[in-house]
Parts: C-alpha cells; structure tokens; sequence
C-alpha cells in the first residue's frame, strides 16, 4: 500500500468531508460524487469588506483609565467601563469568500462497484475511481502552483450538463429551496467552450472572475448558462480564478501540466518523510481512512502507528497546497471555503492559530512555505501596525491584537477577548524560529529584523512600572479565558503570564538580534534593562503554572486555551533545564485535562506538543488518541468543529516532535515515542542550527541515524540514554 495515498471508499456526503487539492492561492475540494461531481473553488483573495478605519484618538486615554481600575484591584469594573467605553473600538471585519461551485451532472445511475476516492499526497492529485456496465471511470483533478491553474479529466462513458452556482449557503448541497445559488454572481457566460462567470463578494471587497475551459473528444455545446456534453470517453477541464481582473488560462496539454506540477509538489513534499509501524499495521494501512477512524471513535483504546505517521504527510500536504511563495499564508481553513459566511470568517487569528498553521513548516524541511507569512507580516501588518500603534496607543513600533484580514487589520475587534496586543510579537516567535533553522544572516537583516524591533518597541512604551518597579504590560487579557475577581468572572488584567512570556521572549530575541546585526545597540540595552523589571512567573495552591499575576480561579478550568504555557512550547524558556516551572507545567496540563480541556482540534493539537516538550510520551500517545477520536474528520481534516486547519499543522509538528526535538542547543531523538509506535524511520526532519537529521528505530531505541550540517553546527546529540557533543563543519554527514 503506497504510504502517501489517503484512500477513502465513499464520496463526500458534505463540504468538510471532500478532497483538497491547492496551489497556494486557489482551492478546489473535490466530492467525488458519481452522477454529480460537485467541484467547490477558493481563490485567497475573495474577501467582504475593506480597509476599515480603526484608529481611535482618545483610545489610550481609555486605556490609562482601565489601568487604575485594575491597579486598585476592580476587574469586573474595569470589564463594564471598557464594554462602554471602547464600544465603537471593537470592530467586526467581513468574511474571506467562496468562489462558488463548479457542478458537472452526469448521465446514468448512480450505482458502481470498486469505488475509491484517493489523494496521493505526494503529487497533488486526487482520483476518483469506480466501475459501472463493465467501464472502467477515473476522475482525475489537480492544481498546478507552475500555471496558477486547477484542472480536471474525466474519462470513460460519459454524457454531463457543467453548471456553476455560488450559494448563500454553498457547503450544504443541494440548495435548500429558499437558497439563493447566485449571490454576488452579475453573469454567467457559456461560449466555444468556456464558462465565464464575473462575481463579487457579498459586501464590499474586489469582484472577481471564474473561468473554465472545457474540452472533449465528444460533443461539446452551449446552453444558455451550461455547456452541454455528449458522446465523451475524455473530457478535461481547466478552470482558472482572477481578482479584479479576467484570468487568462494556458495552452497546455494536460498530460504536461499534470506532469509540471506532480514534480513541482514532489519536489516539496519529498523532502522530509515519517513512517511508523505498530500492531497490526500491515493490515490497517490496506483500509479506507475513513474506516480508520471510524475504528478509533469507536473504541478509544484501539491504536493506529500508520494513521499518526499518513496525518503528519497530510499535514505537509495541506501547507505546500495552501501556502506557497508570492501567495498569501494559510488563514483558518487554509485556501478552501465553502462559505459566504465562514466560520470566526476564515480570517487569520493571531492569538494562535495563524502561528500554529507554520509550526511544522520548518521541522518538516518546509522553510519556503512559511515565506508567505513573513510576506503577510511585512506588507500587510507593519505599516498598518505602526499606525494603530502611534495613534490608538501613543507608542513607538507596531502593534497587532488577536485577528486580522487581507486589508491589515490591525485594531481591537469582536469585543474585550479582543483587547490583546500580542498578536505581531507572537508572529515574531515564527520570523525568529525561520533563523534559528536556517542562520541565514540576509534574511534577518531584510526580512525579520524591522518587524522583530518594531514589535519590541511597541512593548517598550506599553508597559509601565507600578509601586513595586515592576514593567507589567495592559489591559491585555489571557486569551479567551476569564478569571474570577470579587466573584465575577473578567477578561481585562495586567501583566497575565502569556504576556510575560512572550513579551519576555520578544525583548530576548530582539537583543540577540542587534547582538548578531549590530544595528542599534542602544535600543537593545533599552530592551536588556526592560526584560530585568518583568515579572517573574509563578507557582499556584495547586502546584500549576499561574495564568495571571495573582493565584485566581478561573470560570473554565478546563478551558480550550492554555496560554500560559507558551514559554514550554512554541518557546522553550520552561524545560527540564528548569525543573521547579516544568513540574508546575505539567500539573496545569493535568489540571486542564481533569476539567475537559483538549475538546478543540487545535487544542488537542497544541497539547501534543506540550507533552512532547514535557518527555511525556503516554501523555502525548493520549493526546493523538483523542484527536483522532474527537476531532478528526473522516477524510483527516481536523475539526475544531467545525474544521480549522491549524489543528491539522499544530498535530503535525506535535507528531515531528515525538520523534526528534532541537531546542537550547540540543537534538534529541525519541523524546517522547510512544511505545505503540513499535517500530519506525524518519527521513530529513529539520532540526534548529541547520542540521536534517534521519534515523531509524526500533522498541523506542535508535538503531542507525545520519545527521547533514547545511552550515558549521556545534552543539549537543540526545539519543538512547546517551550524550555527546557534535561539532560538524559546513556539508559534513555524521552518522551513527
């Protein structure tokens, strides 16, 4: 069984149960219906709304209002006066778009034999496959990143009505009778060939063009608004989308661009590889996914070795169809979206979850695929940033809080969850991440280094000493969490331990930073002096990490959010090299789970990654289990629910980090291998400090591995019980 085909033996019954298939800037999910298939079509750029004008004079004289109530202990007053006072300083941005659906009804029954919908993962390509009236029928689609183009070929006995639709409520087909099927369509055109359809978003936003090209070795008519097929063994289709602007598509035979474009994804998706066996492996990678875990809701305690190692190339997939150079990043469903509406509007959240989406990027041998974030940050988010920063806060730098869109939003929204300034210096922790695996100088200098100071900046006149010296940063809010104070829950604190966190490892990587450039070696004593006055972390009545500057209790104990450990993963300033908050760290992770937390996707995710960090490989075992129980869909989409990429990309990096971790100067293999994982390989992981790192193990013990320096690496190798230090030269291998 080829270990990069995900193979389910049912079409889509829904729009999160159907194929991907992606080029970085346009989707499409394929169905795999045999009478109707349903092809719905993303283009990243189709967005309601527009830039909105956020800024706010008096904000700042709001925000010192919010502090002294806070100072003198009144939170749940600060909460009602901010809910009043910034009312019309919350703002709601509009939804990124469907780019409506592509409907190709056939002839015939809908009864077959040997149905199989597969995606192989390491081209790129989905096939739908079944036999009826002793026909054979594959149903081939793709996108192609070389030719910005999405394309599809039919073959065997067919006669087909193409149709498109955009919906109001596109992920539920058919339409409801009430339904719309042509919000914001202005035309629909069908000619020599070709449907051309000129569009716009519900509100606001860029109109935009769809445009497919079909063609068959039988009849081909037009039908007012359909083409019309007739007599065919082959038809192909070539569909491209256009913002503001009518696509062009490419003269290309599709043999070629099918080519052009499963090498162009290979080339990506081969570079790093994790195979995994356990008991019955043999036998469980024969079956449909679907059945897979189906098995796994069924009885929790069952395990599947294959199933962890196929999610974790899943993952991969999903980021090289949804992010690639000159695209913009990944937002909450990646580049797919069924929605006019979308789920928290399919807009990058930046109190994780954009962050979480390239948490694997750069341990997956992914690095070009994360560039589009760094992009996003830059061209998108700094100016805008800089903006909000001078105006609504009276301070130097940039400044982003928990949400924004393709117009760089930059502001509070959604209401007082959203009065957290963190968001640009979490990203931050992702430019830095991209260095510490690559020691490319150039890039620190022209890509990192003007979003990285500017965020230290913004921090450094945001926060402000109380009576006890200390710099402490706010109104800021943990996130999504309350706490009670005088027996009322509240969002708005000071200082609240993810802030500290990271604040503190902003301020520390900024004057590593000016230490490596040399730059402005005076702002970095300014941050050096800064970071010595943060609060200290601290420990809680019930042996935890405490999430706020005082030992509350919280409304939600088991809450999805588990902030405060941050500094464990994706940082890494609590580890086993400071034993006192380690050991606090896994009682909040204990405490968190004995009251339900984990029951989002993206949760679940991060959660395997904490365990991971923690050397806990039946916590992290326990934590697959239940995302593939809880929160996975049949055709591995993760399901927050409803689905959210960033669980499949945080398990994905929870999933490396079982196997090899690199952090404080160290690469350590098998960290944290759960004992179902019996046996196994991975291929080219990379590990920070710029070594691709191969092993093979067998019983939780490596038998052989090899590590490549791509620059002069010194440093620590963990494996099997032993320590030694590594000291490799530039294109040196070491193998062991």
């Amino acid at each position: 069984m080829n270990k990069h085909i995900l193979y389910l033996d049912e079409p889509a019954s829904e729009w999160e149960l159907a194929s991907p298939v992606g080029c970085g800037s346009m989707g499409a999910m394929v169905f795999g219906g045999v009478t109707r298939e349903r092809l719905q079509l993303s283009e990243e750029s189709i967005w309601a709304g527009g830039k909105i004008d956020a800024v706010r004079e008096d904000f700042r004289d709001k925000i010192e209002k919010i502090r002294e109530l806070l100072l003198a202990g009144h939170a749940p007053e600060a909460d009602e006066y901010a809910t009043e006072a910034l009312g019309d300083s919350f703002f709601r941005i509009k939804s990124q778009e469907t780019a409506g659906d592509l409907y190709i009804d056939f002839d015939g029954e809908n009864q077959c034999d040997n149905y199989r919908r597969e995606l192989d993962l390491l081209h790129g390509v989905s096939t739908i496959s079944f036999e009826r009236d002793g026909e054979k029928y594959i149903r081939e689609t793709f996108a192609s990143y070389p030719k910005r183009v999405i394309a599809a070929r039919h073959t065997g006995p067919h006669s087909a009505r193409v149709s498109y639709a955009r919906s109001a409520n596109s992920v539920k087909p058919p339409f409801p009778e009430n339904d719309d099927p042509r919000v914001g369509v202005k035309s629909i055109a069908a000619k020599d060939g070709e449907l051309l359809i000129n569009a716009a978003p519900a509100v606001g936003g860029t109109e935009f063009w769809v445009r497919v090209k079909v063609k068959t070795d039988g009849e081909l008519k037009s039908d007012g608004e359909y083409l019309v097929v007739s007599g065919a063994k082959r038809t192909e289709y070539y569909i491209a989308i256009g913002v503001g602007y009518v696509p062009e598509l490419p003269e290309c035979d599709y043999d070629s661009l099918k080519k052009e474009a499963a090498d162009d994804f290979a080339s990506l998706m081969g570079r790093s590889d994790i195979t995994l066996h356990g008991e019955g492996s043999d036998e469980l990678d024969s079956l449909p996914v679907n059945r897979r875990i189906e098995r796994l809701i069924a009885d929790e305690s069952l395990c599947d070795a294959g199933l962890a190692a196929l999610y974790f190339e899943f993952g991969k997939y999903l980021l090289v169809s949804s992010s690639r150079r000159g695209t913009l990043p990944a937002n909450l469903q990646g580049v797919w979206n069924g929605y006019i509406n979308a789920p928290w509007n399919n807009d990058y959240h930046t109190n994780i979850n954009l962050q979480m989406n390239y948490w694997h990027a750069e341990v997956a041998n992914l690095a070009e695929c994360a560039e589009p974030l760094f992009d996003y940050m830059n061209k998108y988010l700094l100016e805008s940033g800089r903006e909000t920063a001078r105006v609504n806060y009276r301070c130097r730098g940039t400044v982003v809080h928990h949400l924004s869109d393709i117009y760089g939003f930059t502001a509070p929204a959604d209401g007082l969850w959203g009065l957290w300034p963190l968001g640009g210096a979490w990203l931050c922790i992702n430019m830095w991440d991209h260095y510490l695996y690559s020691g490319d100088d150039d890039y620190l200098r022209n890509v990192a280094y003007e979003y990285i100071r500017d965020s230290a900046r913004f921090f450094l006149d945001y926060m402000f000493e109380d009576k006890d010296g200390r710099l402490l940063s706010g109104p800021s809010t943990s996130p999504e969490n309350r706490y009670f104070c005088e027996g009322k829950p509240s969002f708005l604190c000071l200082s609240p331990t993810m802030d500290v966190e990271i604040i503190g490892c902003l301020l520390r990587m900024y004057i590593e930073t000016e230490n490596i450039l040399g730059i402005n070696p005076d702002w970095a004593d300014e941050a050096r002096a800064a970071l010595g006055k943060m609060p200290p972390l601290k420990i809680g009545k019930y042996g935890q990490l405490m999430e706020w500057m005082e030992d509350w209790d919280e409304p939600e104990p088991g809450h999805r959010h588990i902030s405060h450990m941050f500094a464990l993963y994706p940082d890494c300033a609590i580890s086993d090299k400071t034993p006192e908050f380690y050991a606090a760290a896994r009682k909040t992770l204990e405490r968190r789970l004995a009251n339900g937390g984990g029951h989002t996707g993206w949760s679940c995710a991060w959660l395997i990654c904490l365990f991971a960090r923690l050397h806990d490989a039946d916590g992290a075992a326990a934590m697959v289990h239940k995302l593939f129980a809880h929160s996975t869909r049949t055709n591995m989409f993760d399901s927050h629910p409803p689905f959210q990429i960033d669980g499949n990309f945080g398990a994905s990096a929870g999933i490396a980090e079982l196997l090899m971790q690199s952090h404080n100067g160290c690469i350590s293999l098998l960290p944290a291998c759960p004992s179902e994982f019996e046996s196994g390989s991975f291929t080219r992981l990379m590990a920070r400090g710029g070594v691709e790192v191969s092993a093979e193990f067998k019983d939780g013990k490596v038998i052989s591995g090899k590590l490549y320096a791509r620059r002069a690496y010194t440093g620590r190798l963990v494996y099997n019980g032993t320590e030694r230090e590594l000291k490799l030269a530039a294109g040196e291998t070491y193998e062991f």
